[in-house]
């Protein structure tokens, strides 16, 4: 299909945000909502990588193409490496053709099932829901994208008075509540399939997530050929920022920047595109 990013030149300085996300994942941001935003600020260019949907991809570039304004093909998968979160950002590819939808799917299947076995386990446990509500309770839940299933199970929880001298979270964790995800080799390597380029998602952000140093970006490399980082990102301390741009210009990696942007309550941010040139032009967007 037709992309809206074919022929796309930009200046060095115009501005770009590669890590948006909407209500197709966890997000708040209506596609064109989101994109009139961009549009309005002067934007050259967002990526829209909502977690784990790829499913969705052909209506954002149809839906790019009548806003006649940019949006990368994109999507966040969810990887684990070591037992421990480390999500992936893929970036042009063809999105009625790939092998990253697949795996999407398949994360999307197990976050459903350990959705209703958590669900299940609940009640065995005692905890109470009306009757009258149940069955249309877990099936909204069920129909929502799989990113969102453990904040709903927590607003469940809420909404029904738990969570006092026990936390929501640790209700859920002890019934079982799990972030389906998928090893980062099989993710590049479906990215790769793809003809994307896989780059390692705020590297440095932890909470929860996998914290990376050059030790853990060599000890990664030497298992899995992941083609770039993340380097600016919002919680990125400048120290943890100047580490990661030199770490990439030492070994040839690309470089990204992206404000994981979820709503209007935290908005895109205006990222000079020459920030990013590696991957821009490696994906075909030229940066004059």
């Amino acid at each position: 299909m037709k992309l809206s990013t074919n022929g796309l030149v930009l200046a060095s300085d115009a501005v770009v945000d590669l890590h948006t996300h909407t209500v197709y994942s966890d997000g708040t941001w209506l596609p064109d909502q989101l994109i009139a935003y961009a549009a309005s600020e002067q934007f050259g260019l967002i990526a829209i990588s909502d977690h784990d949907r790829v499913n969705t991809l052909v209506s954002l570039q149809q839906l790019a193409l009548e806003k006649h304004f940019p949006v990368l093909v994109a999507v966040e998968m969810s990887a684990s490496w070591k037992g421990e979160p480390v999500d992936v950002l893929c970036y042009g590819f063809d999105p009625e053709n790939n092998a990253l939808d697949a795996v999407a799917q398949d994360v999307a299947r197990r976050q459903r099932e350990n959705t209703l076995e958590v669900y299940e386990n609940l009640r065995r446990k005692g905890y109470a829901f009306s009757e009258a509500e149940l069955p249309d309770e877990i099936a909204a839940i069920l129909d929502m994208p799989s990113s969102g299933h453990p904040f709903a199970l927590v607003a469940l929880l809420t909404k029904h008075g738990y969570g006092g001298a026990v936390s929501p979270g640790k209700i859920l964790k002890e019934a079982g509540c799990d972030y389906a995800t998928t090893g980062i080799a099989s993710v590049v390597d479906a990215a790769h399939k793809s003809g994307a380029a896989a780059l390692i998602a705020h590297p440095g952000r932890g909470g929860g997530f996998l914290c990376f140093d050059a030790d853990l970006l060599d000890e990664l490399r030497r298992e899995v050929p992941i083609d770039g980082l993340e380097v600016y990102y919002p919680a990125h301390t400048p120290e943890q920022i100047e580490m990661y741009q030199a770490y990439a210009q030492k070994h040839g990696l690309l470089m990204s920047s992206g404000s994981d942007s979820h709503g209007p309550d935290k908005k895109p941010i205006p990222y000079q595109a020459q920030l990013s040139r590696s991957l821009l032009e490696r994906i075909g967007v030229q940066v004059a």
